[in-house]
């Protein structure tokens, strides 16, 4: 269950989300699927989990001074819990 969900993603549009329709936002393992991540929602968070979204964000390409990258290809769920369920992220 811990190796699943990576960390929460805590950003300004997240946080709103979590205010208007109890969603909260994770990075997740890249070969997990939607009833594993719901499985370790309600496990670690001790919540009950409605729906589960879940998207592959892609690579990117970056340059940073005259040396081209790009960044890792990483998946996103957003997770939906029963109304009167929450849960605070301290960031760091």
């Amino acid at each position: 269950m811990f190796d699943i969900i990576r960390k929460p993603l805590v950003t300004e549009k997240n946080t709103l989300r979590a205010n208007l329709h109890n969603e909260y936002a994770f990075e997740v393992r890249f070969d997990s699927n939607r009833s594993e991540v719901k499985k370790a929602v309600e496990k670690l968070f001790g919540v009950k989990v409605v729906k589960v979204n879940t998207m592959i964000c892609r690579k990117n390409s970056r340059k940073l001074g005259k040396v081209p990258g790009e960044r890792r290809l990483w998946k996103k769920a957003i997770v939906q819990l029963k109304e009167g369920d929450k849960f605070d992220f301290v960031a760091t």
